[in-house]
């Protein structure tokens, strides 16, 4: 009797813990549509947490320190928004003003070099690509002019999602500064109505989850702000146009294993390729993308974050596209910490397996001889 009691208390959290999580998910599913202001406040408020409660240790009451940190989060943003979106204006005009000049560049420089060092010859009509480009230019304008004469009604039939949008706009700062407030009165309040027989197999997950998201969310956001000075400043340095915005972009995409790096040397070198003028400005380019996924791989990310997560490039990439396909952007911005909460659930099922009974029991000594002697036969 003791034994099945205890087998019954050891099953009942993962029992638990199991329809918890599933109906967790169900319910993000269902609310998607208004969860994403709610989703970005959570994340954001879980990095900038540990900064709360550092304040209120020096005497600083909670509502104030969770509105000194809200006010810091929400102005780095802001800064990097307004120093980002103009060089990338700017960058999108420069490219569009361009174009006939990279296809002329094509033309004389780029396939009489590939042609003559591989041996092969491609042809290129340089006026028809001019007259295509020239008549896809026009086309647009016309495009944009029809466009503009029916904005409004398009603005009055999409007035909802305009207005949707607007609010969780307005809605974030708010929700960001509630939940710093609120965090500790929070996580306590659920150890409460956790039941007393459980508690520490709860508190035990609890730490294992905070230990390894905290670190990966903290972590991954460092590296982005590392990586985007090291390629920003750096691009900057050779000399490149809206180099810095592109290497910030470059560097907030970091999350995503090697599509920081890819977007921001696509982006890099197309910018390169319409100033300068000659090879020696794209190998620089190239040379800095190069010089800082060297210092990505082996110093800032193994220094930071480390192996000791154990979310491997394969499932962030995988937790990013199923939970971005299950809840949209909201999914997008909930793929990593659900992704660290399905890894301590998993490490945690797979030790309770190996600790239980099913697992370390031993073949019956009948069963072994029966085997022994049919093999024997």
């Amino acid at each position: 009797m003791n034994l099945n009691t205890k087998k019954s208390s050891s099953i009942t959290p993962w029992i638990v813990g199991g329809l918890v999580l599933i109906l967790t998910i169900c319910l993000f599913i269902g609310l998607k549509s208004i969860l994403m202001p709610f989703a970005a406040a959570g994340v954001l408020a879980y990095i900038l947490n540990p900064i709360v409660e550092k304040l209120t240790k020096h005497k600083i009451p909670r509502t104030t320190a969770a509105m000194l940190v809200m006010l810091l989060g929400l102005s780095v943003i802001i800064i990097l928004l307004l120093i980002v979106i103009p060089m990338l204006i700017n960058l999108v005009d420069s490219i569009y003003e361009k174009l006939p000049d990279v296809i002329n560049w094509i033309h004389l420089k780029l396939l009489p070099w590939l042609n003559q060092t591989f041996h092969i010859n491609i042809r290129w009509d340089a006026d028809y690509m001019m007259r295509m480009v020239t008549q896809w230019i026009k086309s647009e304008d016309v495009n944009i002019k029809d466009a503009a004469s029916k904005v409004l009604p398009v603005v009055w039939q999409q007035g909802s999602g305009f207005v949707e949008w607007v609010t969780n706009l307005m809605l974030f700062p708010f929700l960001l500064y509630y939940f710093l407030l609120d965090w500790s009165r929070w996580t306590v309040g659920i150890s409460d109505m956790i039941p007393r027989r459980i508690l520490p197999t709860y508190q035990r997950i609890m730490t294992n989850m905070d230990t390894i998201l905290g670190a990966f969310l903290r972590g991954e956001l460092l590296v982005m702000i590392i990586m985007g000075l090291v390629y920003g400043i750096g691009l900057a340095l050779v000399g490149l146009q809206s180099g810095f915005a592109i290497g910030m972009i470059a560097g907030l995409l970091v999350f995503i294993p090697y599509l920081g790096a890819f977007t921001g040397l696509l982006l890099a070198t197309l910018a390169a390729l319409l100033q300068f003028h000659g090879w020696t400005g794209l190998f620089m380019v190239w040379g800095v993308f190069a010089i800082g996924q060297f210092l990505e791989s082996f110093f800032v990310t193994p220094k930071i974050v480390g192996d000791r997560i154990g979310l491997s490039p394969f499932w962030v990439i995988f937790s990013l596209m199923a939970f971005g396909q299950l809840l949209g952007f909201v999914g997008m911005l909930l793929a990593l910490p659900l992704a660290a909460i399905c890894l301590v659930l998993v490490r945690e099922g797979t030790q309770a397996y190996k600790n239980s009974h099913y697992y370390r029991q031993q073949p019956d000594n009948a069963i072994i001889r029966n085997e022994e002697q049919d093999n024997t036969a």
